[in-house]
């Protein structure tokens, strides 16, 4: 299989240290020693919350954390590495066009039903049919169509991708059964079923979610506990109020830079602390944005990318947790430039902003709505700190809106915000994921009316490459002109961490590049 961006010793050590500093000792890796009770429940607080359990209506963070627990995909990332491994399937390319992937025997859904490539094929054109504004399926963008033999699943492609493999890992490609799930609605969260480690015994949306193990799972992850609980918190102060009383084992996402230190110092807490690759930006919908001409709007955009100082919202509003980001792919991934930084210069620049809204025949201030969320990407400081730095240039006159996060990630998608802050965390760890589901002219997730055919032929040939230089060439290309056409603008990038009670194990083990939350590593010494 081919190996994705960098390998994680790599990715720890260019962000992981930026971002987050070193990993906390004697702490939440092993604190206390002694060995795992696999009859342990563990308690985890957090945040966000779930758009969806069923796999073809969410394509955000905390769905796929529940969805990488109950369901299981064709191939996987192994904790601590970026290699592609079989996990319900062994596959291999058999041409460029052409992907072939036999099932491992075993295989059972948590109700007994045994996994077939007949479930394998309903479950991609299930995702492809429902076509949720919340779902994935511009990650099948690149599949023109999936057969079943036996146990076999062919999968033929519109053109050849080398990243397809890399899709396969992803919760959107999650094997559901076809026996339970309608093949053109979303099921209920509460009934899902899956053939991954665990099953969802028991969910009350935005409160609590209860996963004991699968009785029938036939795959290869070990149970380091006998029952995970995930607490959804209302919001960021009471989940601290839970990690230092005790109520949750483990407290991750999202908590601010003051809260985390406040958690470090309590009481038989520490801090686990791993590699990542999420990044925050800016996005503009070209339809709804101000500006009355196409040349307008994209003068509006890139003054805005002139004024913000991202050094100073590292500082100020993240106290030098998180880093400045000058392309929407992060440091750290093969292929990745600061494009944002030769057009634009490190630093703000007024004068050259304002110089561009004159030549375009712009009036300032520009008014702008600026939608954020606090429930799930915790971005009132970045929010705010927006605001004061594009008001004070006197160019822009922005207010603030914000939403919970079901009503805001629906209307953010479905053309009703003109400018709002989004947040990636990445579907697999390769600088593809941070351009192809992005700017497609015609698959886009963000549905921002952003449309460069030039782009469109960039992505095609990079995923079509299966040479690293060239596609960094053409990562460099690409990236020269997003940032001459600033469709979005990246802010920062950050790492994980998580605030962990001592004699809870294997937390920093699954705080790895894929953001993949892997439940049964967790255990209580």
């Amino acid at each position: 299989m081919r190996k994705v961006g960098l390998g994680a010793v790599g990715v720890a050590m260019v962000i992981g240290a930026a971002a987050c500093g070193s990993s906390s000792s004697g702490g939440a890796a092993s604190p206390g020693g002694g060995s795992t009770n696999p009859k342990a429940t563990v308690v985890l607080g957090t945040t966000d919350t779930i758009v969806s359990a069923d796999p073809a209506g969410s394509y955000d963070l905390p769905s796929w954390t529940l969805q990488y627990n109950v369901y299981q995909t064709l191939l996987q990332v192994p904790p601590g590495t970026s290699d592609i491994a079989a996990s319900a399937a062994n596959c291999d390319f058999k041409g460029k066009t052409t992907y072939v992937c036999n099932l491992v025997p075993g295989q059972a859904f948590s109700n007994g039903d045994p996994v077939t490539a007949d479930d394998v094929v309903f479950s991609f054109n299930r995702v492809i049919a429902i076509n949720s504004p919340n779902g994935p399926a511009s990650l099948f963008a690149p599949m023109k169509s999936v057969t079943a033999s036996g146990n076999t699943v062919t999968f033929t492609l519109k053109a050849p991708d080398a990243t397809w493999p890399d899709v396969l890992t992803t919760a959107a490609a999650s094997i559901v059964d076809q026996k339970v799930f309608p093949a053109k609605k979303l099921l209920a969260d509460d009934k899902v079923v899956g053939s991954g480690p665990y099953q969802l015994s028991s969910y009350t949306p935005n409160q609590l979610a209860e996963f004991t193990p699968n009785p029938h799972y036939g795959g290869s992850a070990k149970l380091n506990n006998s029952k995970f609980v995930v607490k959804y918190e209302q919001d960021a102060s009471t989940l601290v109020s839970d990690a230092q009383s005790g109520q949750v084992d483990i407290a991750y996402r999202t908590l601010s830079p003051t809260q985390l230190s406040a958690l470090e110092s309590s009481n038989g807490l520490s801090l686990a602390k791993g590699a990542g690759i999420e990044i925050r930006y800016l996005v503009f919908n070209q339809k709804l944005q101000p500006g009355d001409t196409a040349a307008q709007k994209l003068a509006i955009r890139k003054a805005a990318a002139q004024v913000i100082d991202r050094a100073s919202i590292a500082s100020s509003a993240y106290r030098d947790t998180v880093t400045p980001l000058y392309s929407i792919i992060p440091q750290g991934l093969n292929g990745a430039t600061e494009a944002l930084k030769t057009e634009y210069g490190a630093a703000p620049d007024v004068t050259k902003a304002k110089a561009a809204l004159e030549a375009a025949g712009v009036t300032t201030p520009v008014p702008l709505t600026l939608w954020y969320n606090v429930n799930h990407y915790n971005d009132a400081d970045l929010a705010t700190e927006l605001m004061r730095q594009l008001n004070a240039s006197g160019l822009f006159k922005v207010k603030l809106q914000t939403a919970e996060w079901a009503t805001y990630d629906k209307a953010a998608l479905t053309d009703t915000y003109g400018a709002f802050l989004f947040g990636w965390f990445p579907d697999y760890p390769d600088a593809d994921d941070y351009t192809g589901p992005f700017f497609p002219c015609k698959t886009a997730f963000l549905n921002d009316h952003y449309c460069n055919p030039k782009v469109d032929q960039l992505i095609s040939a990079e995923q079509a490459s299966t040479s690293e230089s060239e596609r960094n060439q053409i990562f460099a290309q690409m990236q020269t002109l997003l940032a001459q056409d600033v469709p979005l603008i990246p802010i920062w990038q950050g790492g994980q961490v998580a605030a962990v009670r001592d004699g809870v194990t294997g937390v920093e083990d699954t705080l790895d590049p894929a953001y993949d939350f892997r439940f049964w590593l967790v255990g209580k010494s």
